[in-house]
């Protein structure tokens, strides 16, 4: 289309570049001078709404292209470029509504969950915090910030705002209660999730998504045979509905029934009419083909669904922002500054914090199940508060400077007890979380890549232990490679931006050691499956806890008598030939932590 026409913007919106992307907002003149052209929008509302789609797409054409910065016009074109998929003109269309009018809370809302749908979850809580400013008594901006916050790990602050939106609403919403039952299935509260979603089926019986919710629910509280009555029920209500199917192959993948997942996902791809599997399904579809072996299969799997996942989100790794705070950070925390930098006092009283660091998929989660099978020790999850604090490190500690350079401020009079503040907001944060059980002297925190933060976490809680979780760098990029995630600066989507940013993080955690005194230790992945009570006695001893005998009887995801499954112990030996192109990368950081690469 661009080619017969080199002025239309190259987002699809069908305007001019000079009237789109390539627009200067400051150079627009006062909406007051283009009261001449409100019939035109008025035309172009009622068109629109009469289902006259082309006559209400020219009528804005024409608006925008005398003035880009119509309200109404940029609203109705972004509606119509929307229903027709052309996402990036959509986008684009609404960036500029927004930036415009800021305290549209309509089109500020429609970007925040344009943005959630893209997976850039960081860009949309920033609009969607907006929008609960701007509107606080909207119930779907609470439900937004909900959805948002438990797709992006931070589940109890979601949980806070889907309660908010249904208490605005005065009455229980069906979509609502599916959204909270969902975020309570991902912070483990099984039973508050189910009822839950009985809830809501009853009240709304034919909403696919709540039963897929709730099927999956189910699935990973390890009820199959409900979980597949549940897709049952779907069935019947949306006979040979691609995500049913998909999720019936999850769930055959669960109970080891590979061959039948992998024939459903060929179903699934054979009528998508020829777009294919989706992302997220093609990573299922090569996580089923290693389990069986089909290795070269599986990683072509893989590779597409991160091209298509990067085709569909653009998102890329940003290289120069992580490498920016690498070097910031190293910047400051150095020993000679370090020195005369204060401390935060150790905690009076309550539970105290376990840091399990590491990598994504470096086993964190089954270091956090072990320890917290320990009955005095709460396992808190991946908690965000140290991330959030960096960003409330300014205004906590009045300075003008940004995280790290604002804890120079820490040498002021008014701001010497700055860390013991910084150290009670995150208590206080944990504290609401309710993840302490009752009895517990510690709690653990898993949020992935903390480790880059590891020189605040030790200034805030000098005391506390930090496990880092080590497992061999390609088994751990392989990992990353085979699952949708997106932790460390969008790096994921790609073998080579996922190893360059692990390296980035472990040259940054050894500038730590190197320059501070921390409670620190490592802890192998690989020789927990190898002798786990034995590490987990290390592990105990480390953070100061008796090897309770009670421990072998409460232990569940992670029993300290039994064998652990080594199937994903150096998986990469099976995709050597597809890893050469990181090997480089890694390679000297494999040999400084004491591995090797072996075909």
């Amino acid at each position: 289309m661009n080619g017969v026409f080199p002025s239309l913007c190259a987002c699809g919106s069908r305007l001019r570049s000079a009237r789109c992307c390539q627009l200067e907002l400051a150079a627009l003149g006062p909406s007051v001078a283009n009261r001449h052209l409100l019939p035109l929008v008025d035309q172009a509302i009622a068109c629109h709404a009469r289902g006259e789609f082309a006559e209400a797409e020219r009528l804005c054409l024409e608006v925008l292209d005398l003035v880009p910065g119509q309200g109404g016009a940029l609203a109705i074109l972004y509606q119509i470029r929307k229903a027709e998929g052309v996402l990036p003109a959509a986008e684009a269309l609404l960036r500029r509504l927004v930036a415009l009018d800021p305290n549209n809370v309509w089109a500020t809302q429609e970007l925040a969950l344009l943005l959630f749908g893209k997976g850039d979850y960081g860009e949309a809580e920033i609009h969607a915090k907006n929008a609960v400013r701007s509107a606080p008594t909207d119930a779907q901006s609470h439900n937004l910030m909900g959805m948002i916050m438990t797709e992006a790990n931070r589940p109890q602050i979601g949980e806070f705002h889907y309660r908010q939106a249904l208490q605005l609403l005065g009455h229980r919403q069906p979509i609502l209660l599916a959204n909270l039952a969902w975020n309570l299935k991902n912070q483990g509260k099984m039973s508050e999730s189910r009822a839950l979603y009985e809830e809501s089926t009853k009240l709304a019986p034919d909403m696919l998504q709540t039963l897929l919710g709730w099927a999956r629910m189910e699935e990973t509280d390890r009820d199959f045979a409900r979980a597949y009555a549940i897709l049952d029920q779907a069935e019947a209500l949306f006979p040979g509905h691609h995500s049913i199917l998909l999720h019936r192959a999850v769930i055959r993948g669960r109970v080891k029934d590979y061959d039948t997942a992998l024939s459903l996902l060929d179903q699934l791809a054979q009528r998508n009419q020829g777009m294919g599997l989706g992302a997220h399904e093609l990573l299922e579809k090569g996580r089923l083909l290693d389990k069986i072996g089909r290795y070269d299969e599986a990683f072509s799997a893989f590779t597409q669904g991160k091209r298509k996942n990067l085709d569909i989100s653009g998102t890329v790794y940003m290289a120069d922002h992580a490498a920016q705070l690498a070097q910031r950070l190293k910047a400051y925390f150095t020993a000679n500054r370090l020195r005369i930098v204060p401390r935060a006092k150790p905690i009076a009283s309550g539970p105290r914090p376990i840091f399990i660091l590491g990598f994504p998929r470096s086993g964190t989660t089954m270091v956090e199940q072990t320890l917290s099978a320990h009955p005095k020790i709460s396992a808190g999850d991946r908690l965000t508060f140290i991330h959030d604090i960096t960003n409330l490190i300014p205004g906590m500690l009045n300075s003008p400077l940004t995280y790290p350079e604002a804890l120079a401020d820490l040498w002021m009079g008014d701001q010497y007890d700055g860390l013991d503040n910084l150290r009670d907001h995150y208590l206080q944060r944990v504290k609401q979380s309710g993840i302490i059980k009752p009895g517990s002297t510690r709690f653990t925190d898993r949020m992935p890549l903390n480790e880059t933060h590891m020189g605040l976490i030790a200034l805030m809680f000098p005391q506390a232990p930090l496990v880092h979780v080590l497992r061999h760098p390609l088994d751990i990029v392989l990992s990353v490679y085979s699952n949708h995630l997106t932790h460390g600066f969008s790096c994921t989507n790609q073998l080579e931006t996922i190893a360059q940013h692990y390296v980035l993080v472990m040259d940054l955690v050894d500038h730590y050691r190197r320059e501070m005194a921390l409670k620190y230790m490592t802890i192998r992945y690989e020789d927990i499956i190898d002798d786990q009570e034995t590490h987990v006695r290390r592990m105990l001893s480390f953070v100061d806890m008796p090897f309770d005998a009670r421990y072998t009887k409460t232990a569940s995801s992670a029993q300290v008598t039994e064998k652990l499954c080594d199937h994903s112990r150096y998986r990469y030996r099976h995709y050597l030939k597809h890893l050469q192109p990181v090997i480089p990368i890694l390679e000297p950081i494999i040999h400084r932590l004491g591995y090797s690469i072996n075909d």
